[in-house]
């Protein structure tokens, strides 16, 4: 007999040796209430299927889709439902996951033929999907040696696997069956098809848009918010991709292989200052405007979507038009730490939009733009208080104002500055590049490594102090950044081609800082495992105004 500790009720039973986590479950669920269905569940703090067998004493937590690893487990069962009834009702079209949108993912369905999508199409994939629901069909896994898995795919004519599996660096492979469909996920599955009873799918664009359970409230769908602006720069750069010949890991990782990583840094480096340089002579001709002449920038997006560089880049070629940037960041007016509004907990909501005093800062810019000198405040985050150090500022001529901060896009900040006048950019990381066709990169993941790699080598904190900090940190980006997006007149891709390769040599031994009786251990062994599939790049080539070197070190902007 094995000892079995449920985390979610505190109680300890005995059971025998190989035992499914299904079983499990079963025997606890009396002790707790559970609104949601479970999904998955974390033994000793790495997440596993409900179809994991324990043949030793194990701590062993529950998890629902309001977990970021439930919902994980749910959205790749989806996917997998979704490809097979493709594979069932559309003879030799293929499903490509591409990017998170609109509350849902959206997927590039080809036919054979290059058929356009119809209506018809995506009710006949619906109707197989429901009906694989409703038979309760199971998900199997099976485990192989890399060479006879990378065999198997290659018959089914599956490139982007192979060339995945071939760059990896894995001796055996898992993958799963669902009736007659092979796929790969490289991640855990629910069971079976019968718990995959909330989801849509509909036409969108040119495609099928995969909407998902809402993470806060799993009984309904995430509310539908079309993203114009989002979708047109995903496209933008998936596009960019294809025409590279880089449409996913396996693709990078052999360039890489071949000698092609120094030259891939560069066009990625070249790419971004290309859209740095098309934003600055953007603002520069709008300000030039006689009537409503644009004379203030606001710049904002999530954590670690690389703003303080942007801004400084941004800068840089403003002067190059000949336009004198001043910029300044909405902490600096941040209230005093005893009126920092708090959280349900008692602690600091240091997100909330009240943690700026807004008002002064309004008249601050008002008088600047009507040429008056201002003494600029800094804000001393040792103390908690806004401190007046004699820095003084004028708007002169040729000047623009630029202001940084996660709330610049809030219409509530300037409300009395004319909109004609506001030049409002947002930056976020839109990963474009996949694992494969059916296994999407997460666009957190990217921020995620960054923050971690940054806070580690700065001495701010820890691996785990910022893994266990970043779920309250997403919750924030959601009521208080993300809302906005749309409102920008441009957004700016910060992602880097070759960056998880790059952060490969950072992140590996940070993340093996992180106890394994951690809770923290789950997201770190999580990234682990992702990063591995990147062939290792060394950051020798990167230059120092990169927007990597925000977060990797050795910036020429001093940081």
């Amino acid at each position: 007999m094995i000892q079995i500790h449920c985390k979610n009720t505190g109680t300890t039973k005995d059971f025998p040796e190989g035992v499914y986590l299904f079983e499990i479950l079963e025997e606890f669920r009396s002790q707790f209430k559970q609104p949601y269905e479970i999904v998955s569940a974390k033994v000793n703090n790495v997440s596993q299927g409900l179809r994991y067998r324990a043949y030793n004493s194990n701590t062993v937590e529950f998890l629902d889709m309001r977990n970021a690893s439930g919902m994980r487990v749910y959205f790749r069962s989806l996917c997998f439902l979704l490809c097979k009834a493709t594979h069932d009702v559309i003879p030799g079209g293929r499903i490509y996951l591409e990017h998170p949108i609109s509350g849902g993912y959206y997927c590039n369905l080809r036919k054979k033929g290059r058929e356009k999508v119809t209506d018809e199409d995506v009710e006949r994939i619906r109707c197989r999907m429901q009906e694989i629901v409703a038979e309760d069909m199971q998900f199997h896994r099976r485990d192989a040696a890399t060479e006879e898995v990378i065999k198997l795919f290659a018959k089914k004519g599956s490139d982007d696997k192979v060339k995945l599996f071939e760059t990896s660096e894995e001796v055996y492979t898992e993958y799963y069956i669902l009736g007659d469909f092979v796929d790969y996920y490289y991640g855990r599955l629910v069971p079976s098809a019968g718990y995959l009873k909330l989801w849509k799918l509909e036409k969108y664009h040119e495609g099928l848009l995969l909407r998902l359970p809402d993470r806060h409230d799993p009984h309904r769908l995430a509310p539908f918010k079309d993203q114009p602006r989002t979708f047109s720069v995903f496209a933008e750069n998936l596009r960019w991709n294809i025409i590279m010949g880089l449409s996913n890991v396996g693709d990078v990782n052999r360039a890489c292989q071949g000698g092609r990583a120094s030259e891939l840094i560069q066009i990625a480096e070249a790419l971004q200052e290309k859209k740095i340089v098309q934003i600055a002579e953007k603002i520069y001709h709008r300000s030039r405007q006689r009537k409503n002449p644009l004379k203030v920038v606001l710049i904002t997006g999530p954590s670690s979507s690389g703003k303080t560089t942007f801004c400084r880049r941004l800068s840089i070629q403003l002067k190059a038009c000949g336009l004198n940037p001043i910029s300044f960041s909405t902490d600096d007016y941040f209230v005093n730490r005893v009126d920092t509004p708090l959280l349900p907990d008692g602690k600091y909501d240091f997100d909330n939009f009240e943690t700026v005093d807004h008002a002064y800062l309004e008249k601050d810019v008002q008088k600047l733009l009507a040429g008056e000198s201002v003494e600029m405040p800094s804000y001393n985050f040792v103390t908690g208080m806004r401190e007046y150090n004699g820095r003084k500022t004028r708007l002169g001529r040729g000047s623009i104002l630029l202001i940084e901060g996660i709330h610049a896009l809030n219409p509530a900040l300037l409300p009395s500055i004319d909109d004609e006048s506001k030049y409002r950019v947002f930056i976020n990381t839109m990963t474009s590049t996949s694992l494969d066709n059916h296994n999407s990169i997460p666009t957190t993941d990217n921020r995620l490594l960054r923050r971690i790699v940054r806070d580690y080598n700065k001495g701010a904190f820890t691996a785990v102090e910022t893994i266990s900090q970043w779920p309250s940190v997403c919750d924030a980006e959601e009521k208080w950044i993300l809302p906005f997006q749309e409102q920008a007149d441009v957004m700016f891709n910060s992602a880097y081609l070759l960056e998880f390769a790059v952060m490969r040599n950072h992140a590996e031994q940070i993340l093996r800082t992180v106890p394994k009786n951690r809770p923290e251990y789950s997201e770190a062994h999580r990234l682990l495992k992702f990063i591995r599939y990147f062939t290792p790049v060394s950051d020798k080539e990167i230059p120092p105004t990169s927007l990597l070197r925000e977060f990797l070190g050795g910036s020429s902007f001093g940081f």
